[in-house]
């Protein structure tokens, strides 16, 4: 029997825990605007991601890093205004964690305290430990983020399916292990084997969320407006197109075009 019932109030950290250990998956979605996440909200998604996403699908950016820790507080501020119910979860932006611990905390404050979030999400693993502990220490909920890190690409320099060599998917289990001990309470594996999912998502006790990572694991994302069909140059294998409101908003806006210069609109009915 489902444990995500309508008497939930809020998801937490330890009903997603449960969901894992009563094999219910998870849905999670992005949300950078209150009006779409108050849509996904009601329609009881369990975690919303204010993705770094918002640089591509929110400022057109060619990449994540451009976004500001400033401005994913704006984010975020916005869609826990819509969150009743979900989950809420905020990415540290590049440039906000690496390297520096003490900053990693004073990022995480922030977004915690401007922002009302309930959790923060960062990319790496070993590399970015110290920082991970610090903001755990501070009792914020961090979940982790192995495999493609987007944060990253100019380091790897293509988004190509990663831990396809053992050298590196030994790595990266290894790491999902060390995020789990170190308090992590969930993590998201993008864009890897589906085997090596599976195998992360069965040897470690926290919730897995994959995004291009099979079906082996305990719950999916995708960016909203690739799922939803708002933007459309971006189809990798991984990403089911919901819906084409790309198309449906501009055939709507095209109609209100000519009604308004066919002097169509507004009609008697629609005036005062």
């Amino acid at each position: 029997m489902s444990i995500h019932t309508n008497d939930i109030k809020r998801i937490t950290t330890h009903i997603l825990q449960e969901m894992k250990y009563n094999n219910e998956k998870i849905a999670m979605l992005t949300g950078y605007d209150f009006s779409l996440a108050k849509i996904i909200d009601t329609a009881g998604i369990d975690i919303i991601l204010v993705g770094d996403s918002a640089s591509n699908v929110m400022a057109g950016h060619e990449t994540t890093l451009p976004i500001t820790l400033d401005q994913m507080i704006y984010h975020a501020s916005s869609v826990v205004r819509a969150a009743q119910r979900a989950l809420v979860v905020v990415d540290l932006p590049f440039g906000s964690y690496q390297g520096n611990s003490k900053e990693a905390l004073s990022s995480a404050i922030r977004i915690m305290k401007e922002s009302g979030a309930h959790s923060v999400k960062m990319e790496g693993g070993s590399e970015i430990l110290e920082s991970i502990e610090r903001i755990l220490s501070a009792g914020i909920p961090v979940m982790g983020h192995l495999g493609l890190t987007p944060q990253s690409i100019y380091k790897f320099g293509t988004y190509v399916v990663r831990a396809k060599e053992e050298e590196e998917a030994k790595k990266l289990l290894e790491d999902a292990k060390l995020l789990e001990d170190a308090g992590c309470f969930a993590i998201v594996l993008e864009k890897i084997p589906a085997h090596l999912a599976t195998k992360v998502a069965k040897e470690v006790k926290i919730p897995i969320i994959g995004i291009g990572a099979g079906n082996g694991v305990d719950g999916q994302v995708l960016v909203l407006h690739d799922m939803l069909g708002i933007t459309h140059e971006f189809s990798p294998r991984f990403l089911r197109r919901y819906n084409n409101l790309y198309e449906e908003i501009k055939g709507s806006v095209e109609a209100y075009i000519k009604d308004v210069k066919s002097l169509d609109f507004p009609n008697k009915k629609e005036q005062y």
